[in-house]
Parts: structure tokens; sequence; C-alpha cells
């Protein structure tokens, strides 16, 4: 349970960022692959291949398995061994490399052990060709088991390349050029010559080239690449643009707010990789136990060539095939995959579903979770006014809206804002009024048709003397329990209808309490709203619990108090007063809308507005942690079954497995790993 209520959100950034590059760092060394590419490995397994073929059949011992004569000419005994030491040289040397790095920064581990067994079998077979021992040679053996190893760290780093796919993929959305305005007209010019300030053009199908606002037109933007919403957003004038974005059928005209590193795109790009590259807490046993195996696999070797020396009469080349072989079939490969490869899927799925995660451990506990604590503010509710009921006396309510639309038309406030976007979204058009006045803390006047129009608050009929009929009376004080804001239209003194507004419910917000508590997580609410307001959203979303009128700086206090009847808390917000009470909870979610302030407080990030993120996070949660134990399992039981058998604990039952043997059990080992992670994609969330 994190306890950060007295650190400042700064604070916890830099540590985050301190804790995640320590990570990286270990990370690199002990996967064995920093510097490695696929087109390396698929390079070095193809000439191995080849160079391995003659390697084979110019082995005495392949000779008389196959029953066949290679054709003779100088030299040709020399054949296996010059190639081995070519492939020795060229396609071991990966792994020579591997170990240095494991070695100097004191993790000794998968390189580590394939490195041991190659040299092993390597100075052994170069003996026994020099006439420095007597035995037989395994430049057979040590060619099939570098070109094998080489084709299975290929398809590992494959499946490493393909589980980063959406990252490499988000990267690709942001164009290469854009169409910039200029007082001649329009120039193309690359993305990154755009600076704040510039004015693009973007017309129907484009991809939106930098974060802006739209200053001309109306579209349906494709924002499904960035937050995970499959419906188009319309977008028209003073609405914010992504880069990245895909613009409709429809052309916009923006205004250049960020470019570069400072986009929404750049930032969770940003967010993806540090994410792939911290560590959970099963990541760390993992690691523990990879790291403990290579020192276990050195103790096996040396015990299994004592006991085969000691205790039997087995030739010096019997007991190196076994000490190989051991070496080879207990390299931590599977296990050290285990864990980073379902990582890196994990943190790429969440990404093309809108979730951002900043902290590893956070994914893997979100599964833990009994009880969600949403604000309501811009959280469950959109944090803007809207109307939730209209009354008319002659129930003209069309009528009503449209004339009320017309007095507030010219108002900036709010509730004004509110009631003219109404009547544009029913496509009512505003009354032509004449003489609009504000009247400060009523409300507005206005003349229609030669009469005088009041719109406004309670405090707007002391003004105007109307007093409204019994109905609307009854309407409106039901409205003021609940919290909600009621205007008064008031025509020939005469109270003509009401208006109630409220901070409008998100529409996904029901859906989202409903998933969480057929989950079995109890939800709450926590506002600093009066408890009226806070009552009536609770009843709305069917929420039992709710948490009203607490003070910005008690928020945190609350997820602490709950947090102390010993419940995992989950805290979802998205503004400045929330940001303590993010970092208070066990996990704290943000709003992608939100501030930064929240964002850099919380461990998770949904990159939309819809609350239905938080659920997807918990089964996430679930199917990841899944796939780590499903993979943890294989891995440490295949190591626990196959290393007696490669130290020869059958050899009377006639069961002996020859180092190639090792190595393609270990391969396949790794590659059903790999799979099992792969497997993931395909969960739904």
């Amino acid at each position: 349970m994190k306890h950060h209520q007295n650190t400042h959100p700064k604070q916890h950034q830099s540590k985050h960022n301190t804790h995640q590059a320590h990570n990286h760092s270990e990370q690199n060394v002990h996967n064995g692959h920093e510097g490695h590419s696929v087109d390396m490995f698929r390079r070095k397994f193809w000439i191995s291949l080849i160079l391995t073929v003659p390697t084979l059949l110019y082995s005495h011992t392949v000779m008389s398995w196959l029953k066949i004569d290679m054709p003779l000419f100088p030299g040709s005994s020399w054949v296996s061994a010059i190639l081995g030491i070519v492939i020795f040289l060229y396609g071991g040397v990966v792994f020579l490399r591997g170990a240095k790095a494991e070695i100097k920064a004191w993790l000794p581990g998968m390189m580590t052990l394939i490195s041991m067994a190659i040299t092993v079998a390597f100075l052994y077979s170069l003996a026994v060709s020099l006439k420095l021992l007597e035995g037989m040679d395994f430049w057979w053996e040590l060619a099939t088991l570098i070109t094998i190893m080489l084709l299975g760290h290929w398809l590992e780093m494959v499946s490493i390349e393909n589980a980063q796919g959406a990252l490499q993929e988000l990267a690709k959305l942001l164009p290469d050029e854009a169409e910039r305005l200029t007082r001649k007209g329009t120039e193309i010019v690359p993305v990154a010559d755009l600076r704040v300030g510039d004015k693009v053009l973007i017309r129907p199908g484009a991809s939106i080239p930098a974060d802006g606002v739209v200053i001309k037109g109306i579209s349906e933007v494709n924002e499904s690449m960035l937050t995970g919403e499959s419906s188009p957003i319309t977008k028209r004038k003073k609405d914010m643009l992504a880069a990245g974005t895909i613009n409709g059928s429809g052309s916009l005209t923006a205004r250049i707010t960020k470019t570069g590193n400072d986009t929404a795109l750049a930032g969770i790009i940003k967010l993806v990789e540090e994410a792939s590259s911290s560590k959970s807490k099963t990541q760390v046993l993992a690691d523990k136990a990879a790291y403990y195996l290579t020192f276990i696999a050195i103790a096996v070797a040396i015990l299994t060539a004592l006991g085969w020396t000691i205790f039997s009469d087995r030739p010096a080349s019997f007991v190196i095939d076994r000490v190989v072989t051991v070496l080879i079939i207990a390299c931590p490969h599977a296990l050290g995959l285990a864990i980073p490869l379902v990582t890196a899927i994990s943190t790429t799925k969440a990404a093309k579903n809108g979730l951002l995660i900043r902290d590893r451990t956070a994914l893997e506990n979100a599964r833990n979770i009994e009880i969600v604590l949403f604000d309501k503010t811009g959280t469950l509710t959109k944090g803007e006014q809207g109307i939730t009921q209209i009354v008319a006396v002659d129930d003209d309510i069309d009528t009503l809206l449209g004339l009320a639309a017309g007095v507030e038309y010219e108002s900036e406030h709010p509730i004004a804002r509110a009631i003219v976007k109404a009547a544009k979204s029913k496509g009512i058009s505003a009354k032509p009024v004449d003489n609009f006045t504000t009247l400060a803390g009523r409300g507005a006047l206005a003349i229609f048709k030669g009469q005088k129009i009041y719109v406004g608050g309670p405090q707007m009929l002391k003004i105007t003397g109307a007093t409204p009929q019994s109905k609307l009376r009854a309407t409106a004080q039901v409205a003021g329990k609940e919290g909600k804001t009621v205007v008064y239209i008031v025509k020939a003194g005469q109270v003509i209808g009401i208006i109630i507004l409220a901070d409008v419910i998100r529409e996904e917000s029901k859906e989202a309490v409903l998933s969480l508590l057929k989950n079995g997580i109890q939800v709450c609410l926590l506002t600093g709203d009066s408890r009226e307001v806070a009552q009536w959203v609770a009843e709305e979303l069917k929420i039992n619990k709710y948490f009203a009128e607490v003070l910005p700086g008690n928020k945190a206090s609350a997820v602490r108090d709950i947090q102390s009847r010993g419940n995992q808390v989950a805290m979802v917000g998205d503004g400045v007063n929330d940001a303590p009470a993010l970092v208070q909870a066990d996990i704290g979610i943000a709003i992608g809308a939100g501030t930064d302030v929240a964002t850099r407080s919380a461990d998770i990030i949904l990159a939309s507005d819809d609350p239905r993120g938080v659920i997807r996070v918990i089964k996430l949660s679930n199917a990841t942690y899944r796939k780590m134990l499903q993979n943890l399992w294989w891995a440490t039981g295949y190591n626990a079954l196959t290393m007696p058998i490669a130290a020869g604990v059958l050899y009377n039952y006639g069961l002996v497995l020859a180092p190639a043997v090792g190595a393609i059990l270990m391969s396949l080992s790794t590659i059903i790993v790999a799979l099992n992670a792969q497997l993931l994609r395909k969960t739904s969330i």
C-alpha cells in the first residue's frame, strides 16, 4: 500500500523517473540483447547454417550414422574442424560478448551459460583435433549447437519486435508533410518545420500533423489510435486536435499549439517507452530466479563432471557431452523472456486501448483493487453545465428554448453557453432579439417583438415581480434539492417556463459503474459539491456510497480513511485538487484530458475522458498476470525437469540428451513462452 500523502507531485515524479532509469539500465544488461538486432541474428543464423551442413557431412560420427562417404581431398579431414572454428568465431561471438557484459555487470545469466557451454566444447574439440587429448571431437555438435541457438534468439527477437509493434505504429501516425497556410495560399512543408502559431489546412482523410485548435470548418476526427474510442469525434471551431489523428470527410483549418516532443502523441510514446522499461514485482522475481538458476546450472555442471569422472568409466567425450548439455538446457532463456515479453505486449496493447501505463507495478496490482473512488466533476460528469429538463407552461418546449437561446446568444456566461449549445444540438434556431442587456448576478434581458424577455435565476424574479405557477414551482424545488440550477424565462411579467441545468453526467459513466459492480468492485463518489448534488449523481449512477463537501486538502484523507480499513483503493480524477489523492491511493488513475499535475501524479492515465477505461485497466491487469504466471510455471518447470535428464540421471534407462537436442529443447521452451505471451494480443478488454 502506498503512503505518499506528504510527497509533492514533482518529487514523486523525480523518484519515479530515477527508479525507471535504473530498471532500464539493468534490464538491458540482463536480457542479453543490448545492441543486437533481428537482421543480425537472421544473417548469422543463415551463414552458420550453410557452414554447418558440410561440418556435419564431413564429421566421422555423422558419416558412420548415415553410412555415407564424402569426397576426399587434401585436408578434407580438417573440414569439420576449420568450419567449426569459423562458426564459433562468427556465430558464437554474439554469446561471448553477451557473457562479457553480464559478468562485467555482475549479472551472470543466459549468455554466460551458453558461452561456457560452447567454449568448453570448442576448447575440447580443438585439443582433440591437435592430438593434445585422446577422444572424439565435438565440431559437429558445436556447429549445430550455435546454429540452433542463433535460430532461437532470432525468433525471440522477432517476438520482441512484434510485441513493440504498437509503439512503432504510434510513431508512424504522424504524417511527413503538412499544408501550411500563407498569405499567398498554401505550401507543403515537412512537419518538423511547423511552429506554434502556424495555420494549417487539413484536408479530408489526412493525418493531423501537430496538436492544434480548429479555427475554421467542421469534421469528424478519428481519435481511436490515441484514445481507444471507436466513434469519430465531431470537431468544430475552438475544439482541440491531436497530432496523428485522422480527419474525416470535412476540411479543417487549425492553428498549431504544440509541436514535436510537446504533442500528445509524443507524450504517449514516451509513457509507453517508460512503462516498457520499468519492472513489476513479478519481473523482479523472475530476474532473481534466472540469476540464481545460472549458479545452480554451473554447480550442477560441475557435479555432473565430477560424478561421471569419479564414479564411472565413461570417456572424457561423454563427460564433456553431459556438462555441455547441462549448461545449454539450463539456460534461463525462457525464464528471462517470460515476463519482459508479456510486459511489452500488455503495455502496447494498453496504449492501443487508450490506457497509458506509467508504473508497471500499478498495472500488476490493479487486479487486487477492491474499491474505486471516482472524483465527480470532469470524471463521472463532463464538468460543464447541460440541460436536464425543460418545462413550458404551454408545453411548447422548442419555442421556449429558442427564445432563451436568443436572449443568451451574446452572453459568455457558462449557463448561457449551455442553453445556446443545447438549442443548436436540437436544431432549434435562436430567436432574433434586440437590446441585449446583462443583469449582473441575476441573468439577462432582451427585446423580442417589442416585449421584454428575462432569462435568469431566482434573483431575477425579484426584478420582474413574476411568480411561477405551482407546477413550475414544484419542479424547481425538486431540482434545487438535487443541487441543480434553475433558470426562469419571463415574458410580459409572466413565468412562461423553466430550464433546469446540471453538471452533465457522462453517458459512459453508468456502464463504467455497472461493470465494476458486476466484477465485485465497490464504487464510491468523491466531490467537493453539496450533499444534494452528490446524492443526485450517486442515485443516477447507482453508487451506494459518496463523500460530499470534501475540501481539496481533505481528498487524500478520504482515500487514507478507506485504506485504513484494509481496502485496496484506486482513485480516479482529473484536476489539480485530485493530485494528492491520486498519489495516496494504491493506484492513481488520471483522466487524460485532465491537468498536467493530475497526470504526473497518476500511475495510469486514460487517454480519453471515458471512465470505462478503469474496468479495462483491471481486465488487462488480470489477463497480464495470468500470462506472467503461465510463463513462469512453464519456464521453471522446464528447467526442473530437464536439468537432471541432461546430467544423465536416466542414462541407465537409455535416455541421454545430446547437446544439440538440449539446444532444441531450450529453444522450443523459449518459443513456447513467446507464443503464449502473444496470445495476450487476442484477449478482449
